[in-house]
C-alpha cells in the first residue's frame, strides 16, 4: 500500500524560523535591561514627587530668628515679633517656638553644653504663609524693621534652590540611564541581526536573484526581533511592577522610605516598556539588516 502524500511535509522552511537557540539569551538580556529601565523610571517619578512636596512645604513657610534688644528678654522679643508678623498681610499663622527648639538646633554644633540656657540664644518664630497671596521675605523684613524688631528672615530660598537642582539632576541621570539601556538593547539586537544574516547569506543572494527587494528582507528581521524584544520587555516590566508593589507594601503606604514615596500610579511607568523595547529592536534590526544586505549584493 503506497504512502499517502502529505504536502505539509514538503513545505519549504521559512526564511527566519519562529524560534532559535539564541532567543532565550536575547530575551533574558532585553528583560534585564527593561527591568532596570522601569525601576529607573519609577525612581525618577518618585523623586520628582518628593522634590515637589518638599518645595511646596518650604515655599509655604518661613523662619524668623529674633534677637533681643537692650534689656528685652529673648522670650519677650519672640512674642513681640510674633505679634507683628501676625498682623502682616500674606501671613496665615505665626508661632513662637519654645526655647528648647532653639537649643536642640544648636546642640549638634556646640555639643552637650550643660549651661546652654545661659548663652544668648536667639528665639525662633515659625511663620505659615497664605497659600493664595503669600508674603515674601522682603515684606516680612519691612514689617519687623518698622516695629524695631531685630530679626533675620529665612524664607528657605536656599534650600528650595538645592532641592530643585537635585530634582533636575535626578531627572537628567534617569534620562541618561534610559538612553544608555536603549542603546545597549539596540546593540544586542544589531549583533543578533548580523549573526542571523551571516548564517543566511546564501539565501539572501537567492532572494535577490528572485527579485526580492532589500526592504522586504529587512522587514523580516525587523518583525522577528521586535516580537522577541516585546517578550523580553513584558517579562522585565512585569518583574519591575512586582518589585514596585513589594516596595509600596513594605513601606506601609509611603513606599520603602518616606523620602522616596512610591505611589500606585508609579507602576503605570512600566506599561509602555514592551512597546518601546519592540520599537528599539525593530529600528536596530532594520538599520543593521539594510546595511548588511547592501554589502552582500
Amino acid at each position: 500500500m503506497s504512502e499517502t502524500f502529505d504536502p505539509t511535509r514538503w513545505r519549504p522552511a521559512p526564511f527566519l524560523p519562529e524560534k532559535e537557540d539564541r532567543d532565550p539569551s536575547l530575551i533574558f538580556v532585553v528583560a534585564v535591561l527593561c527591568f532596570l529601565a522601569c525601576l529607573t523610571a519609577m525612581g525618577v517619578i518618585a523623586a520628582n514627587r518628593a522634590a515637589h512636596a518638599w518645595t511646596g512645604q518650604l515655599t509655604g513657610e518661613a523662619t524668623v530668628i529674633v534677637r533681643p534688644r537692650g534689656g528685652e528678654t529673648p522670650d519677650a522679643a519672640a512674642a513681640h515679633a510674633a505679634e507683628v508678623l501676625a498682623q502682616t498681610p500674606g501671613v496665615s499663622e505665626v508661632r513662637a517656638l519654645e526655647p528648647a527648639k532653639a537649643y536642640d538646633l544648636i546642640r549638634p554644633w556646640l555639643g552637650d553644653v550643660s549651661d546652654l540656657e545661659d548663652l544668648p540664644v536667639p528665639r525662633l518664630v515659625a511663620v505659615t504663609l497664605d497659600g493664595k497671596h503669600p508674603a515674601d521675605a522682603q515684606n516680612l523684613r519691612a514689617a519687623l524693621a518698622a516695629q524695631s524688631v531685630d530679626a533675620t528672615v529665612d524664607d528657605h530660598s536656599l534650600w528650595i534652590k538645592d532641592i530643585r537642582r537635585a530634582g533636575r539632576l535626578v531627572a537628567g541621570v534617569g534620562v541618561a540611564v534610559f538612553l544608555l539601556m536603549a542603546a545597549t538593547a539596540a546593540s544586542v539586537v544589531a549583533f543578533a541581526t548580523r549573526a542571523g544574516l551571516a548564517a543566511r547569506r546564501d539565501i539572501v543572494e537567492v532572494l535577490h536573484l528572485a527579485g526580492a527587494e532589500d526592504d522586504f528582507i529587512a522587514r523580516l528581521f525587523q518583525a522577528r526581533f521586535a516580537r522577541v524584544a516585546s517578550q523580553g520587555g513584558l517579562i522585565g516590566a512585569g518583574a519591575a511592577a512586582a518589585l514596585g508593589v513589594g516596595l509600596r507594601l513594605a513601606g506601609g503606604g509611603e513606599g520603602l522610605t518616606p523620602a522616596l514615596p512610591i505611589a500606585w500610579s508609579d507602576l503605570l511607568a512600566v506599561v509602555p516598556c514592551p512597546l518601546l523595547a519592540a520599537l528599539v529592536a525593530a529600528a536596530a534590526a532594520h538599520i543593521t539588516a539594510m546595511s548588511l544586505i547592501k554589502d552582500i549584493q
